[in-house]
């Protein structure tokens, strides 16, 4: 019964389901009516699917949504089944049970009255005593009915566990009725990565209960999720002699405990181990698969025989005449290269004819009546390429298309058994793919299929595990062109120039009143910070037409700080969209973050069970790390939002919003592969482990017009004199580079 006060919370509301609106089988969001004593009822919340028929007991509180009315909130949702025979019927009819139609549900009605869901739960067989009902049937009846029962009770339990009742349905999706085991058995499993649930998280829960903290299960889970936590550093293995300590601190047991339990999941390949350089390194499996795999694949198409002889010079000459142009050596030296080995990496900065290059080799791979793709690892990127080269471009994943299995993995439809129809597959912007896709797009390619991978050293490497470009091109496996001569129309932007001043580590040179790069001095974070803001919300909307959400981009090269991302994009959320009695907002992370329609968001690690829908109505699952959108509507009593990504709309639990932060700033790391219009980028006493010159370069040459620094020519100074990389530790190149590199892909 609903109670009257609707401001009350965790009111408990009990009725009958009389209709279902809305079900996703993913996320478990459910829309549906309640016939309740006081009247119908509105419900939403996460839970199994439910049929009308069916009784729930609920958990919540009521919301006011802007378009429905008042409605309920459900925390918790539990299922009874109908008890009498007209109610039986009526559930039975909804298609609740997989297998029984109208006419068998009266059917068995007609049999057995009252009893009938009895009967279909403890002794399912005697449903054969109905006409059409085989005992095959009987019994397929029976277990799709346990199973609808079996979800509640996992579900039920895993929220009583301490998860929240999405994570609870990905378990469940990912385990069935094993989750139940789990819980009892083995919690620590909870932390797979694909269910979004961190080990510290599950590791609380557990030591609360009890669990014991030498646990071989902890132990192992604690171990893995070092090694994964690394991941994110772009660490594909750890040394051993690192991984030990750190796991052991970690756990706060013994070193002892630690290589005992490492010992036994290399023994069981839950791990993979390999000595390079004389020290043993640990992987996981996955990781050390996909660098082991790229590997001997590289190694196959490097020993490839060459393409038939043909005079390329000539063909060349024709080019050049046709398009008024004159190729220097490096760039012929690279189409010629494209065209005579199955491989090639053509790398250079900005401004060295790359994309001059690119173009005059797809002109010759068609005019030779091959079927060239083009991709690249974001969309931002494809996108560039598509404009550059006037061909279609795809990102790595929709190449390969991508699909996402229940558990929330993913696949991809072509692979080693369905290749790509290509003859000739171009990447650009390799410095930013991973070994895992790298991995997967070798799969998926023929093998006599040519491969151009176009890149550029100097950037950062890839936002995930491994060092691909970096890697090949230190092996010397492979066939290299890097253009280094920049062009004279490039020379007139000191964009470009400064880049590769920064490169020669060399200081930038400030443009007059009429250029594109300029320095404003400014010797305090306080006064960096306020410029940042003038700039961005008056002085550039003002010269140049441009807003934050359509050309003007602050890139930072951390997070924290005075001049991070965090405060930066508190200080312009206030400027641009501050607090207003008619913006909706949303508070997230206990109150820490603010998101208000209207402001600019990112999208900070992969969640593929979200639904995306377009204007056109077609659908899709996924949103990834880096994507950028704008929040368009806050339902702050429903606990949703939306986001639109360039046309998909995104609806978000406020649980799942807190992977969304302000993008109006963003970090030089979450930068890559894109360009902007305006670049404002603070430099200002940065943080030490930041302070390197690639990450100052790969700012530099975001700017697609305007590049405007705001702080200190000694702070610029640190960054260019530090030429250290950030260190990975990766195996590809040494794999490469070993005598017992296998042929066999």
């Amino acid at each position: 019964m609903a109670a009257s006060n609707h401001e009350q919370k965790s009111i408990a509301l009990t009725g009958k389901v009389t209709a279902v609106t809305y079900h996703n089988e993913v996320s478990g969001w459910t829309v549906l009516t309640l016939d309740c004593q006081g009247g119908s009822e509105r419900a939403v919340g996460v839970m199994p699917k439910p049929n009308v028929g069916e009784t729930l007991e609920m958990t919540g509180e009521y919301v006011e949504h802007p378009s429905y009315g008042t409605q309920f909130y459900a925390e918790t949702a539990t299922r009874y089944l109908p008890e009498r025979a007209e109610d039986i019927l009526e559930y039975l009819m909804s298609g609740a049970i997989k297998g029984i139609g109208r006419v068998t549900a009266t059917a068995i009605i007609r049999k057995f009255g009252d009893e009938a869901l009895k009967i279909l739960e403890s002794d399912p067989l005697r449903l054969a005593e109905v006409k059409n009902i085989s005992l095959a049937k009987a019994r397929q009846l029976g277990e799709e009915f346990r199973k609808q029962f079996g979800m509640q009770e996992a579900i039920l339990a895993c929220t009583d566990f301490g998860l929240q009742p999405i994570e609870a349905m990905r378990c469940w999706r990912r385990w069935g009725q094993r989750v139940l085991d789990r819980i009892k058995v083995s919690p620590y499993d909870f932390c797979d990565p694909e269910l979004m649930i961190g080990f510290d998280r599950i590791d609380d829960i557990c030591l609360q209960r009890g669990f014991d903290r030498e646990d071989g299960s902890r132990l192992r889970a604690g171990i893995l999720h070092v090694l994964r936590h690394n991941l994110n550093n772009g660490h594909t293995c750890l040394p051993q002699d690192k991984l030990v300590p750190t796991a052991a601190a970690l756990l706060e047991v013994e070193l002892s405990q630690i290589e005992n339990t490492l010992q036994q999941m290399l023994e069981e390949q839950a791990l993979e181990s390999e000595v390079l350089h004389e020290k043993a390194f640990v992987f996981l499996p996955e990781l050390y698969q996909a660098e082991r795999h790229i590997a001997n694949d590289i190694a196959f198409r490097v020993a490839l025989p060459l393409y038939a002889e043909t005079d390329w010079d000539d063909r060349i000459q024709q080019i050049e005449a046709q398009n008024g142009i004159q190729y220097e050596t490096e760039q012929k030296r690279a189409i010629k290269a494209a065209m005579d080995r199955g491989l090639l990496i053509l790398t250079g900065g900005p401004g060295t004819g790359k994309t001059t290059t690119l173009r005059a080799i797809l002109m010759l791979l068609e005019a030779s009546g091959e079927k060239v793709m083009l991709a690249a690892p974001t969309g931002r990127a494809a996108s560039r390429l598509s404009e550059l080269t006037g061909m279609e471009a795809k990102t790595i994943h929709r190449l390969l298309k991508v699909q996402w299995t229940s558990d929330g993995t993913q696949e991809f439809t072509h692979n080693a058994a369905n290749p790509l129809d290509a003859t000739a597959v171009i990447v650009d912007e390799v410095s930013m793919v991973d070994v895992l896709l790298f991995s997967h797009l070798l799969r998926a390619l023929k093998p006599n299929c040519r491969l151009i991978l176009v890149g550029d050293t100097d950037q950062l490497p890839a936002v995930g595990a491994g060092n691909v470009l970096g890697d090949l091109i230190a092996s010397g496996k492979l066939p290299v062109v890097q253009l280094s001569q920049v062009f004279r129309q490039a020379m007139t932007s000191e964009i470009v120039t400064n880049a590769h001043r920064i490169v020669a580590g060399e200081f930038p040179k400030w443009s007059g009143r009429e250029g594109d790069c300029f320095l404003i001095r400014k010797r305090s974070f306080a006064d960096v910070a306020d410029t940042v803001l003038d700039l961005c919300c008056r002085r550039l909307p003002d010269t140049y037409g441009k807003t934050m959400q359509d050309g003007i981009q602050v890139l930072c090269p951390g997070r924290k700080g005075e001049i991070g991302t965090i405060e930066i994009n508190k200080l312009l959320q206030r400027q641009l969209n501050p607090p207003r009695a008619d913006i909706r907002c949303v508070n997230l992370q206990g109150g820490h973050k603010t998101l208000r329609v209207g402001d600019k968001v990112m999208q900070m690690r992969n969640n593929y069970d979200l639904s995306w829908v377009r204007e056109d109505g077609s659908l899709g699952c996924g949103i990834f790390n880096g994507e950028v959108g704008s929040l368009v509507e806050v339902l702050p009593r429903e606990k949703v939002l939306t986001v639109d990504f360039d046309g998909r709309l995104v609806s978000y639990t406020f649980q799942e919003a807190e992977d969304l932060e302000l993008a109006y700033a963003i970090t030089i790391h979450k930068s890559q592969g894109s360009e902007f219009d305006i670049v404002v980028l603070p430099i200002y006493r940065t943080q030490p482990k930041l302070t390197y010159r690639n990450l100052l370069y790969t700012a530099v040459t975001r700017a697609k017009s305007l590049l405007i620094v705001v702080g200190t020519e000694d702070s610029i100074a640190q960054m260019i004199e530090n030429v250290r990389k950030t260190k990975r530790y990766t195996a590809l190149m040494p794999m490469l580079t070993e005598e017992s590199t296998r042929y066999d892909t």
